[in-house]
């Protein structure tokens, strides 16, 4: 077959390793446009099979657990899971060196694998991407909560999401942020309250990202000199709500870790804001607190449903190019974002940062402050080019661009030089301690 009929006949197929406490180690080959759904998996295996983790797959071929068939390198000598739609697949062109699945299949039975064909995916056509209205959240919500039968769960989201109250010094900034008569000395006061955060603030603007003229030796001089008045409180609000919740021990394999993430994201949407015209960009520091937060539903659902929460880090290893809001409806019934949401506007936080953080994901977005949610979009799958982050995979319409007045080569050129800077994993540190 000539490389052009090879493509043209190309079936997107693709391994996902799995293996399970005992030791046991298989591969599913699934079509790429479908979801891995473990639960069949593990129903029709009979087996609690789940991804490997990228390090036990590098430790199995060190000991040559893991042999590739002749032919090609994306297949193994394994027991196989052969999803049902690929069933009656045989002739078509499953890699780039021209192999077919047929091959695949007789390989396996040369080295007396066993292959079953099984239904064992979800075509992501099928998976509901989509998010409701947002005043269609609580009801959603409470929807899902009525789905579990475990009462101490159900007690531990409703504790989450209706009775935490911020904490004193968040509390107080958000008064001094109305206020229009704060000045610098009130917010001063105010971080040095939390030596934790204190030190944060003045680590921050003493990052080379900043490149600020002399030693930063307060809080005073953090906000005077380098940061400003609203980047600090917005910045502190930020930390202090990332704090509310642990990290959680468990997480999907290979992704950004969540601070990085955060500083990454904020980092990012503040640098694309300047390129915007001035008459139509968003509040500097808003929109900086807008992208630090834009993950804390991920804190929220890692911390309401453990359970539930290393189930969806699980779909996630398997199925990389299916979105999480998929995934997380799939699981739970209600995604990180519409939590997320909920949370900020029971705190009363800044319109701004609720629309941002609850349509991130809609590129259709054009209500009120769509400048916010737009704008953590386009970040977020710029980063996304870059293997930061886990923003799904969808590329950015040329439209939003132009909704924004943004110019896409200048925004990647910008995102490109964030991205190769060693700063902003040194802030993301700070943010940690």
């Amino acid at each position: 077959m000539s490389e052009s009929g090879s493509m043209k006949n190309s079936l997107p197929v693709r391994c996902v390793l799995v293996h399970d406490e005992q030791g046991v180690i298989a591969q599913c080959l699934v079509p790429t446009d479908s979801m891995l759904e473990l639960g069949r998996l593990q129903t029709n295996s009979g087996r609690d099979l789940n991804p490997m983790p990228s390090a036990q797959i590098l430790r199995a071929s060190k000991m040559r657990q893991l042999v590739p068939l002749d032919k090609s390198r994306q297949f193994f000598a394994l027991p196989t899971w052969v999803d049902q739609s690929l069933a009656a697949c045989g002739d078509l062109v499953v890699d780039a060196d021209g192999m077919t699945l047929q091959q695949v299949r007789d390989g396996l039975l040369e080295q007396r694998m066993s292959i079953r064909h099984v239904d064992i995916t979800i075509a992501a056509a099928e998976l509901d991407h989509s998010l409701p209205d947002a005043d269609q959240d609580p009801e959603q919500i409470n929807d899902s909560l009525r789905n579990f039968t475990s009462l101490r769960i159900r007690q531990r989201l409703d504790d989450t999401l209706e009775i935490p109250p911020l904490s004193p010094t968040a509390d107080r900034i958000m008064q001094l942020r109305a206020n229009p008569n704060a000045s610098v000395t009130d917010l001063t006061n105010i971080v040095e309250s939390d030596p934790s955060l204190a030190a944060q603030v003045v680590s921050w603007a003493s990052s080379p990202y900043y490149a600020a003229p002399g030693k930063i030796r307060s809080v005073q001089d953090a906000i005077v000199r380098v940061l400003g008045f609203d980047l600090v409180s917005n910045l502190a609000v930020g930390l202090i709500l990332g704090r509310t919740v642990s990290l959680p021990k468990d997480g999907s394999d290979g992704l950004t870790p969540y601070w990085l993430q955060a500083a990454y994201c904020a980092t990012t949407v503040e640098a694309l804001s300047r390129l915007m015209p001035a008459r139509v960009r968003p509040r500097q520091g808003l929109i900086y607190l807008a992208g630090l937060l834009h993950n804390f539903g991920y804190l929220v659902l890692a911390h309401t449903f453990p359970p539930h929460f290393s189930r969806i880090c699980r779909y996630t290893e398997a199925n990389p190019n299916i979105s999480h809001v998929a995934i997380e409806k799939h699981l739970v019934g209600i995604c990180r974002e519409q939590i997320s949401a909920w949370l900020m506007q029971a705190w009363n936080m800044p319109e701004e940062v609720c629309t941002a953080l609850r349509h991130q994901q809609d590129a259709d977005y054009q209500g009120e402050h769509a400048e916010y949610a737009n704008l953590v979009f386009i970040a977020t799958r710029l980063l996304r080019e870059h293997s930061i982050g886990d923003a799904p995979t969808d590329p950015i319409p040329d439209e939003m661009f132009d909704r924004r007045e943004l110019n896409p080569e200048r925004c990647r050129e910008l995102v490109a030089k964030l991205v190769a800077s060693e700063d902003i994993a040194l802030i993301a540190e700070q943010m940690t301690l």
